[in-house]
């Protein structure tokens, strides 16, 4: 052969031996091919298991799917290029043959406010807001507006509060509406939603199941009923994770139990020293015993396993006095994100909940003083001596 033929072919397409990798390998590549066309006919059209395009299917995307489905308990999963593309997706598979209405939690991350009020509103979907974590409210408003779809966070963006998810699903299921649910915030160690009767979840990857500041992406995770729709629908759009992405992220869901352990220990400490300082006026978390939504909690979440995310309020703190807080910061990291490594803090004012009018954040409870933790796994008496010497200078 010419060098140049030479250059395009020789080394690639080699037939794998007997041996197997310890771990997925990154396949990048973006089509398969066959001995034969007849073959590839046959997996094109889904009467023989194997790999045709990647927008329909990767290797390495589908050993991430496996396993996130396995850690959910749920039939099958799609990873996706980012949490909110992987949001969008469920709704979407949610509503497909359903009535174009939702039901949806008042308290929700900021993207995803826009993303219904935004996005989904302008085609037509009809979106009706109701306090989750209050059951009495639910209730009427799924009767009501007869939604196809009900959305909910496990643990609501930023101020944790928590639905009771299983009821929530049985009213869902009445209504023959569709319960879709970010869970986040909890990750599948501390609650498992479909379990509970929810029909779609979905976690921004990124987050605590990658958990080291270095993959972005999202998963969702699918019931039987839903799983064919959301393959389907899938493979027309293409909201798929790279196999790069998908690589770090099963790279990360390897120690993500520990992790998670480990972070819900510290931010237990931490939460307990934050109520006690008196620079704090107010303490956000989960496992509080005087948590608004303490029942549910105790009900719905493993004991001692109640999170690892904190918000608290600043004394007599505006904007300025926050961001003063933020730069005598020196381990806490100042980023946009959660789930790390690292702890972190973010001002949901100026980021998370940025494009919310300030009438529409106060309505919500997230007052110019309000900050969020994502804890880490470092030592809590790190967090705890850094934390204080940033309190202790106002």
């Amino acid at each position: 052969m010419n060098i140049f033929t030479k250059a395009v072919h020789s080394g690639d397409r080699k037939t794998p031996g007997s041996q197997v990798p310890v771990t997925t390998p990154i396949f990048m590549a973006t089509s398969y091919f066959y001995d034969t066309t007849a073959q590839l006919d046959r997996v094109f059209g889904d009467e023989e298991p194997g790999y045709a395009y990647s927008r329909y299917d990767n290797p390495t995307n589908s050993a991430l799917e496996e396993l996130a489905a396995s850690l959910e308990n749920g039939a099958g999963a799609l990873a996706c290029s980012s949490g909110m593309i992987a949001l969008q997706t469920a709704i979407q598979t949610a509503l497909l043959d359903r009535p174009k209405r939702i039901v949806a939690a008042n308290a929700l991350y900021g993207a995803t406010l826009n993303m219904l009020t935004k996005f989904f509103e302008p085609f037509g979907v009809d979106t009706r807001f109701v306090d989750i974590s209050d059951f009495e409210a639910v209730r009427p408003a799924i009767a009501e507006h007869k939604p196809g779809c009900v959305l909910m966070e496990t643990v609501s963006n930023p101020l944790l509060r928590v639905g009771e998810i299983d009821r929530i699903a049985e009213l869902a299921r009445e209504a023959h509406a569709a319960l879709v649910v970010d869970n986040t915030f909890a990750s599948p160690l501390l609650v498992r939603p479909l379990e509970l009767g929810a029909h779609l979840v979905v976690h921004s990857a990124t987050k605590y199941l990658s958990g080291h500041g270095d993959a972005l992406g999202g998963i969702i995770v699918s019931d039987q009923e839903h799983l064919a729709t959301l393959r389907t629908l899938s493979k027309t759009v293409g909201p798929v994770m790279g196999p790069f992405e998908a690589y770090l992220t099963m790279r990360g869901i390897k120690t993500f139990p520990l992790r998670m352990e480990r972070q819900c220990a510290n931010a237990c400490r931490v939460a307990n020293w934050l109520a006690g300082h008196p620079a704090v006026e107010r303490v956000h978390y989960t496992g509080d015993p005087s948590h608004p939504d303490a029942a549910a909690i105790a009900r719905l979440f493993p004991p001692n396993l109640q999170g690892a995310m904190i918000a608290f309020e600043l004394r007599d703190a505006g904007r300025d006095q926050v961001f003063a807080f933020m730069d005598r910061l020196r381990l806490v990291v100042r980023a946009t994100s959660l789930g790390d490594v690292h702890t972190m803090v973010l001002y949901p004012a100026m980021a998370s909940h940025r494009d919310l009018a300030p009438k529409q954040r106060q309505r919500l409870g997230i007052g110019d003083n309000l900050l969020r933790l994502s804890i880490g796994i470092e030592a809590a008496d790190d967090i705890i001596e850094d934390l204080n010497q940033a309190l202790s200078r106002r």
